[in-house]
């Protein structure tokens, strides 16, 4: 297969090349101009290395009347993003490899995306007993108990313990308990759980920050040279508490005051933030409406791409390379992921995005069993138009 006419990253600029990929899915030649017969043409499409969004609630098994793992893996392709990394907020939730292989078989059956399922740090994500860590860590990536802070500081610590010693990343949704989804819970678990993370050594990944404060706990502790990261989402440095309407801008942590969103994007554009992510978090449409009475979550897959290359790159705020290390690279290295790389010898796994475009996102258009979105009826630049998984189109835009 030959994809003509696309633009990739030559160092700083996109210039016109054509891309051939053979049939193991190998990419085997990248030219100005290259003849064959299975093409398409991508006339001035962006190719770049497939997103890899490590924050990902598809809902399977257990609650698949919000998504599946079918459904939630095509909105992915639909947006550009090659490889996830779901949460373990599931039934039976993925605590033991035998909950595990429950999640591990519909994937192999279902998905059309690259999945590597997190295993929760306790069982049922309670809180009061530590899940087969010493099990599962040879069969995930990472240990989380997203969706709750584990406020239990004890199972911490053992978690932490076991997640060194084997040598994986514990991801934090940081949420100190009594204190609701006040900025405070967030800054109160940032920075406790930084002093255990320097203390034990562990590779510590924090989820969705939102606040100042909690975002400079974590600069300082990076400077220091602990080995912590962090992501931020594209709601949190896009939308703020003056933008909220219904239940389709409330999730957890919720959209914070301007300020706290301007130092989300200070974050980024400083390097504290390593890497984007979504929480997708899809719900069925009786669980949203009434913002107070509306479950918490947002689904993000279809517009990760384009809102953040809409807003941060379009207008030059940061660099196509930074990009693509934002949105696949660093995810992917942090985690001990395949690396997408667009380059002679790797396999496929690219996307082709619109950067020439403009499109307004409709509800209509949305992949995912759920429609959540707070980014319906918005403009952006850069829609997916193409992903490749291993060198199979898994999604195209005809």
């Amino acid at each position: 297969m030959i994809l003509k006419n696309g633009l990739i990253l030559i160092g700083d600029e996109l210039e016109n090349r054509d891309i051939a990929i053979d049939e193991n899915g190998v990419i085997v030649d990248i030219a100005e101009s290259i003849q064959g017969k299975d093409t398409i043409d991508l006339n001035g499409l962006w190719v770049m290395p497939s997103a890899v969004d490590v924050h990902v609630h598809l809902r399977e098994p257990g609650y698949e009347y919000k998504e599946t793992i079918a459904s939630g893996t095509l909105a992915a392709a639909k947006g550009g993003v090659g490889t996830i990394m779901p949460m373990p907020n599931l039934n039976p939730c993925p605590d033991s490899i035998a909950n595990l292989k429950v999640q591990e078989d519909i994937i192999e059956r279902d998905a059309v995306v690259k999945c590597y399922p997190f295993a929760s740090v306790t069982k049922g994500e309670m809180g009061v007993e530590l899940s087969d860590l010493t099990e599962l860590k040879d069969r995930v990536k990472a240990f989380t108990d997203d969706g709750k802070g584990v406020n239990n500081l004890e199972l911490l610590r053992k978690a932490m313990m076991i997640a060194k010693e084997a040598g994986i990343v514990i991801a934090s949704h940081a949420e100190a308990e009594n204190l609701g989804t006040t900025p405070q819970a967030e800054i109160v678990a940032v920075e406790r759980e930084i002093e255990m993370a320097k203390e034990i050594g562990v590779k510590y990944h924090f989820c969705h920050i939102s606040t100042a404060e909690a975002y400079e706990y974590i600069r300082n502790a990076k400077q220091e040279g602990y080995d912590i990261t962090v992501e931020a989402c594209p709601h949190h440095l896009l939308l703020c508490d003056r933008d909220i309407k219904d239940g389709n801008t409330k999730m957890n942590p919720p959209l914070r005051s301007y300020e706290d969103m301007q130092a989300t994007i200070d974050a980024l554009l400083d390097g504290t933030v390593d890497m984007l992510a979504t929480d997708h978090a899809p719900h069925a449409k009786h669980e949203k409406g009434e913002y107070q009475k509306s479950l918490n979550g947002i689904i993000g897959l279809e517009t990760f791409l384009p809102s953040i290359y809409t807003h941060f790159v379009r207008n030059g705020k940061i660099s196509y390379k930074r990009f693509v290390e934002l949105v696949s690279t660093a995810p992917a290295k942090r985690m001990g992921l395949p690396i997408p790389e667009l380059k002679i010898g790797a396999k496929a796994n690219l996307c082709a995005l619109d950067i020439s475009n403009a499109h307004t996102y409709e509800e209509s258009e949305i992949l995912s069993l759920s429609k959540n979105s707070p980014f319906i009826g918005y403009t952006f630049y850069g829609f997916n138009q193409l992903t490749m998984v291993d060198g199979k189109v898994v999604w195209q835009n005809k």
